[in-house]
């Protein structure tokens, strides 16, 4: 079985010396850069916006995989994109079209991506799926970073990822929430083929970093 994609989540990173820290996980060996954008609306925190996504750009060639917890999304999409996100995520629940927004998406020259909540359900994808490149699959209720995996999101990555082959589809299950090596493993048995981390791999500082990255891909 092929070794996950490790998005290194930025929001447990030192925000104090943020561009540092992308390049050190940069450098140690994670896939993708994930950046959470949350509004305090949508969930119940506020991160950072388009003007930071471009700060830190120039900081990682690595893909940056930008997660919009935002409401509405629409209006903001351009915006991530100019800054210099090359995967754009949003959730069903962010606007009234999903179709429509997948297919800014594409116009804006990004990757698509959908996130599904604990309590979303797969069927939220169908009429979707075939137009995305990524779908993530929240295992924890977002909002927050160092959270307890939910256990029961396991069979929604299954059920994904069985839909995804089943139609001959090139799309990406990504999990987020909880990841640790355990649960890394868990996730990629039931069919996740990236893995969103943050304090799993900020853990014990910069010098700790690609051992952690490494821990995650079942390498250490």
């Amino acid at each position: 079985m092929p070794a996950p994609l490790i998005a290194a989540s930025i929001l447990s990173a030192d925000f104090a010396k943020l561009g540092d820290e992308v390049r050190a996980v940069d450098e140690a060996g994670a896939d993708w850069i994930h950046v959470d954008v949350m509004d305090g609306h949508f969930v119940p925190n506020i991160t950072v916006g388009p003007v930071v996504v471009k700060a830190i750009r120039s900081h990682s060639r690595k893909p940056f995989d930008v997660h919009l917890m935002i409401a509405p999304v629409d209006p903001f999409l351009e915006a991530f994109a100019e800054a210099g996100a090359d995967i754009i995520t949003v959730h069903p629940e962010a606007g009234p079209h999903l179709d429509r927004t997948v297919e800014r998406v594409k116009a804006l020259g990004k990757k698509a991506g959908v996130s599904l909540n604990p309590a979303t359900p797969p069927d939220a994808l169908d009429y979707v799926l075939d137009e995305l490149d990524l779908v993530l699959v929240m295992s924890v209720n977002p909002g927050f970073g160092g959270q307890k995996f939910i256990a029961s999101q396991l069979r929604k990555v299954e059920s994904i990822a069985e839909t995804i082959a089943a139609r001959g589809l090139d799309v990406r299950v990504e999990v987020d929430g909880g990841i640790d090596p355990e649960t890394a493993r868990q996730a990629v048995d039931a069919g996740a083929t990236a893995l969103v981390a943050g304090t799993a791999v900020f853990r014990g500082g910069p010098s700790a970093y690609a051992g952690n990255i490494r821990a995650l891909r079942g390498d250490a």
